[in-house]
């Protein structure tokens, strides 16, 4: 009796690799989206820090007895606000000023949290404002002039 044999496969020619592994596609990135100069932490902490900064500033101010001195805290207050405006976006600058201006009203100028809207009130929220306004402007300023000497 014959058996049947299968022929033999036929061996692959020998080819041998380029890289000892084979080939993966590198994965598929996207560049990353570009943050714009403006956007950055202090961007976005500004407000919640100069309301914390204006709350220990008049505690301070109650603690020492210094609130008599209505010009010169107004003063500090517009510092205060210049700073803050320095850092916020410039859409939030009036509602910096606005924090400040409920601290320095409530708290020195009438003592006893109580915020009113007489001509000494409506001119220290005129002047934070402006402080505000300063402080934003200097900030667009030095960011303009950063681009122009980057780009």
């Amino acid at each position: 009796m014959t058996t049947l044999h299968r022929p033999a496969p036929s061996p692959r020619p020998y080819r041998p690799r380029t890289t000892p592994f084979p080939q993966v596609r590198p994965p598929v990135t996207h560049p990353a989206r570009p943050v714009p100069p403006d956007r950055t932490l202090a961007c976005d902490l500004a407000l919640p820090l100069g309301a914390v900064g204006a709350a220990l500033l008049v505690t301070a101010l109650m603690l020492t007895g210094e609130t008599a001195h209505a010009s010169a805290v107004l003063a500090l207050f517009a510092l205060l606000t210049a700073a803050v405006a320095l850092r916020a976006r410039p859409v939030l600058v009036p509602v910096a000023a606005l924090v400040s201006w409920m601290f320095y009203d409530g708290f020195v100028l009438h003592q006893r949290s109580e915020l009113a809207f007489q001509p000494q009130d409506r001119t220290s929220l005129l002047v934070l404002l402006l402080a505000g306004v300063v402080g934003a402007g200097c900030a667009t300023v030095v960011r303009a002039v950063r681009r122009h000497s980057a780009g």
